[in-house]
């Protein structure tokens, strides 16, 4: 199964970050191939649903066509582990190639990408930084592939 995570951020974030030593770690450790697209809405300004309509429509750009579409929203439904790694499956099983996560912008995502996912989905009740939302992420398909085969990295 093909992975995609679309983001919004920002051109020229530091490469070197704490977080993102983090995501490249948990990327080398899934034998799923991994894309992240980062998608940056360059116009300045505007009330806060103008912004988030403009990065839906780069987001929305940036999704592989076919792929199902997760939503990333703290109003999403929160799975346990196990439950996140047995949806996984089912996807993979009733033969979707492609899932493709969504992580918005600042002031969260449009009703219109939050309508075409087949799943909205809350990492926690709290708010997290975009690039920590990543890293628990990748941690999550890390952790459903391990359940998915018996490795040790979860244990119940």
């Amino acid at each position: 199964m093909k992975i995609t995570i679309t983001c919004v951020g920002r051109a020229g974030r530091a490469k070197h970050d704490a977080s993102q030593s983090l995501i490249e770690a948990y990327r080398e450790r899934l034998p799923w191939p991994v894309a992240i697209r980062e998608v940056e809405d360059r116009k300045a300004g505007g009330t806060a649903a103008e912004r988030k309509a403009r990065e839906a429509a780069l987001l929305l750009a940036a999704i592989p066509k076919g792929a199902v579409i997760i939503a990333l929203d703290e109003r999403g439904k929160s799975l346990t582990s196990r439950a996140f790694a047995d949806q996984l499956a089912a996807w993979r099983d009733h033969g979707e190639q492609e899932v493709a996560f969504v992580i918005g912008g600042a002031d969260g995502l449009d009703r219109s990408v939050l309508d075409r996912a087949r799943l909205t989905l809350s990492l926690s009740a709290m708010t997290w930084p975009h690039l920590l939302a990543r890293v628990m992420l990748l941690e999550q398909l890390y952790r459903a592939w391990s359940l998915q085969t018996g490795h040790p990295y979860h244990r119940d």
